[in-house]
């Protein structure tokens, strides 16, 4: 057993994020070890004092002390319920601010995010519908060729999936909800991390049949990186082989969730009937032609058993993460309604415990009691502490704690640039202050200044306009020139940015040029747009060949680029064999003294530098290291910056295949110079030397990027999809069986998965599908490394005779 002073120190670290959250326990043990007279009237920092003389076991001491204390107080109410309603430093500061305070507790931010397929779009379309923001439903792939009312852009229509985010707004309940729908597809999931960059909270779409997959791993790591609080939304339980329990499962054991149902549904495939309310313990029935009339009712005896067993569950796994049940539970208590959703709220803002909810949004079950979930569980923008980042001086800067506060300075994030038939436009997230068509803001980036002319809220690509808005909202400016990512604020002199958001970085390039040379304006403007709009979305220029090269995360993500080119440019362009991100790397440590020396009359050039290249890992993320070992004035300080700069610019191409150098380390150690000849010049080529010279001696070797791969596909296909994924030399790691279809998890290089969809379906007669998602670079075999180096070769041999 353990003695209680442990056990409460092991509690406070484990809480440090939130000290107020086992303020009653804390307390209440604190009233048991006191010795003063009871009740003791002292105020709850003499208890605290108190806490250390206990030495019992926690299990035991627990149970005791709560008995004591409901008999020595006659109470089991919250010691300090002032600090349950405030339990952020945002929410702190702004309990003076009552207006602002009472709009921003009927906010809610939101976001849609799920993989591919798992029906997100279908639910939005719902939400729209329930709140009455649309008044007709259309699918994503509709018989009347409407389409989605988030799936706006005709490629989304014709392909049935979701390639920008969407932003749109709604009511429910007397809560206004920005809602943005983000694709589910690997390719763009820069729109899912800008999406929720800015957002407060986010439902998690899962397949009931599908459970997690590979690009809700990657959902999960982005909600974690903003410390988004979400709920999770089974979905799609009226299709064949739907289970909900293993998907609950997989919540917890793949993504190391507590999730808990907070719904049972009443049947599943074609006999879904409706819902159990695990909360307040009741059936929920969807009604009318669109499940538009909610009834509520007994639990039928048939799913009595059932819903008792998951509410029993519901309860230990709330016990577990929040203190007040806990206490009810050890009690033998029954907690009210009430007392359970403030429970589950506080725990869902703290990201312990996850309330799963289920339906099917396709045939209009479970819409409206998850839209209630997104009140009941998720945060308001007074609720999530969004930091900025001022700067001090050159070197330094300090978090700024924002305040959804409409007279504090203003403070804005542009997360999102598209154009549209409006113009040019720019999500904004208004993180402090308000926004009036009329005002003057100022990027802070580029200290431009910009009139705000015109301000909207969008409803997918409808605009509706506003005169003015205020903290926690999300608007659209127009005709604003910048970037994503750029800050803004209504003084000139403030140096404030909001924290950054995650770039990957491409892993797939494709050369392009126009079919026909009079629309190479055109084509310019296109690409100048798209890098603007897409962070991952990358353009550069072969130096030899001439010919631009266009880089992306996928196949798909830039097939989409170059036919949006011809349908919004009138720009058809030709397109050459896609190529891989290689990298280049080497894997021993190795010398360099190099001296650069040139007369041609005049002024010459004379510098030399020695030192060693030292490989790191790949992975980490400082790709290069430059460090200045040098000792005395053999190279002069302003000397050491040239060589600096020139290291890197050699490593920005490396000499195998003119790929960048990941995983290196530069060590100058020594050098010589000439008072005369010697200049910055001559040092960075001395060090382009350098590289070049013993680059090649240090065991070098062609990174190539590697896909987590999942393949979907009936059991009957098993072997050869099997056998298609080892020619392809792909690492198995597990399959799992999933009613008549089988789910394959394996690691292939990239390389190798270039048409793999179009093998894949000729093997399983059109019903296999797979998804891949870049997961690190990785040293190549000799033999691939021998064959990129020959094909490097004749493409540059190839790039020469089209010159000639």
């Amino acid at each position: 057993t353990t003695p209680f002073p442990v056990f409460l120190l092991t509690s406070m670290l484990r809480n440090t994020v939130h000290p107020l959250k086992n303020t009653r326990k804390y307390l209440n043990l604190g009233f048991m070890s006191c010795k003063a007279p009871m009740p003791c009237q002292q105020p709850a920092s003499h208890h605290f004092q108190c806490i250390t003389n206990h030495q019992l076991s926690s299990i035991e001491a627990k149970s005791q002390l709560l008995s004591m204390q409901k008999r020595h107080f006659q109470t089991s109410a919250p010691l300090l319920t002032e600090y349950q309603d405030f339990p952020t430093q945002q929410m702190q500061k702004m309990k003076e601010v009552e207006s602002d305070f009472g709009k921003i507790r009927h906010m809610r931010n939101i976001g849609i995010s799920a993989h591919i397929d798992s029906g997100k779009t279908t639910v939005s379309e719902r939400i729209l519908f329930f709140t009455g923001r649309i008044k007709e439903i259309h699918e994503v792939k509709g018989a009347d060729e409407v389409g989605a009312t988030m799936d706006h852009m005709d490629l989304e229509r014709e392909k049935g999936i979701t390639i920008q985010s969407a932003a749109t707004f709604c009511e429910w309940r007397k809560h206004h909800i920005n809602l943005i729908d983000t694709p589910g597809h690997v390719d763009f999931t820069i729109e899912v991390e800008r999406a929720l960059r800015v957002l407060d909270g986010a439902v998690l779409v899962l397949c009931a049949i599908g459970g997690v997959q590979s690009q809700s791993i990657t959902v999960d790591r982005q909600m974690k990186r903003y410390n988004v609080p979400r709920v999770c939304f089974i979905n799609k339980l009226d299709r064949i082989g739907a289970d909900p329990w293993t998907v609950i499962s997989q919540l917890r054991s793949k993504l190391g969730l507590n999730a808990c149902p907070v719904q049972v549904p009443m049947g599943t495939e074609n006999n879904l009937q409706g819902l159990v309310d695990l909360v307040e313990m009741r059936a929920i029935y969807f009604n009318g032609k669109s499940g538009e009339v909610i009834e509520y009712g007994e639990i039928p005896e048939y799913f009595s058993k059932l819903a008792q067993e998951k509410r029993a569950e519901l309860m230990e796994k709330l016990a577990e993460a929040d203190p007040e049940i806990e206490e009810k539970y050890l009690m033998d208590e029954e907690p009210s309604v009430d007392e359970i959703k403030q429970a589950i709220r506080r725990q869902t803002l703290q990201h312990r415990f996850i309330p799963v909810f289920m339906g099917s949004a396709k045939i209009n079950v479970g819409v409206q009691p998850l839209l209630d979930g997104v009140l009941d569980y998720l945060p308001n923008p007074a609720e999530v502490d969004n930091f900025a980042l001022k700067k001090v001086d050159d070197n330094t800067e300090e978090q700024l704690l924002t305040l959804s506060d409409s007279k504090a300075p203003f403070i804005g994030l542009a997360f999102k640039l598209e154009e549209s038939q409006y113009g040019q436009l720019t999500y904004l997230r208004i993180y402090q202050g308000s926004l009036k068509v009329g005002d003057t803001i100022y990027n802070t980036s580029d200290k431009k200044k910009i009139k705000i002319n015109r301000l909207g809220r969008m409803h997918s690509n409808k605009m509706e306009d506003i005169k003015e808005i205020g903290p926690g909202e999300i608007c659209a400016l127009f005709g604003v020139t910048c970037a994503s990512g750029d800050s803004f604020t209504k003084n000139q002199k403030e140096q404030i940015g909001m924290e950054s958001m995650f770039v990957p970085e491409p892993v797939v390039s494709l050369s392009v040029k126009v079919e026909d040379k009079k629309t190479d304006k055109q084509f310019s403007k296109a690409l100048a747009r798209f890098v603007r709009e897409d962070p991952t979305f990358r353009v550069s220029q072969d130096p030899e060949s001439g010919e631009t090269i266009i880089h992306g995360m996928g196949e798909l993500h830039l097939e989409i680029y170059t036919e949006r080119m011809k349908r919004e440019y009138n720009c058809p362009v030709v397109t050459g064999k896609p190529y891989v991100a290689y990298r280049e790397a080497i894997r021993s440590q190795v010398p360099f003294d190099y001296l650069h020396k040139k007369q041609s009359g005049g002024a010459g050039q004379y510098a030399g530098v020695k030192g060693y290249f030292e490989p790191m890992d790949p992975a980490q993320p400082e790709k290069f290291i430059f460090e200045n070992h040098v000792v005395g004035n053999n190279i002069t300080p302003n000397f050491i910056t040239a060589c600096e700069k020139g290291f890197k610019e050699a490593a920005a191409k490396g000499p195998l295949v003119d790929a960048p150098v990941w995983g290196i380390k530069v060590v100058l150690e020594d050098g010589q110079m000439h008072s005369v000849d010697s200049s910055e010049l001559a040092f960075r080529l001395a060090c382009h030397g350098a590289f070049r010279q013993s680059f090649p001696k240090g065991q070098p070797c062609i990174l190539e990027p590697l896909m987590t791969v999942e393949v979907t596909c009936p059991t009957e296909f098993q072997s050869a999809v099997m056998g298609s994924l080892t020619r392809r030399r792909a690492t198995i790691t597990g399959s799992e069986m999933s009613g008549a279809f089988l789910l394959v998890k394996c690691e292939a290089p990239l390389r190798e998965m270039f048409g793999y969809i179009s093998e894949l379906r000729q093997l399983t007669q059109g019903k296999g599908e797979f998804s891949m998602e870049y997961q690190e670079h990785r040293a190549a075999p000799d033999e691939v490394f021998k064959q990129v180096q020959q094909e490097y070769a004749q493409r540059k041999k190839a790039e020469s005779a089209e010159k000639m």
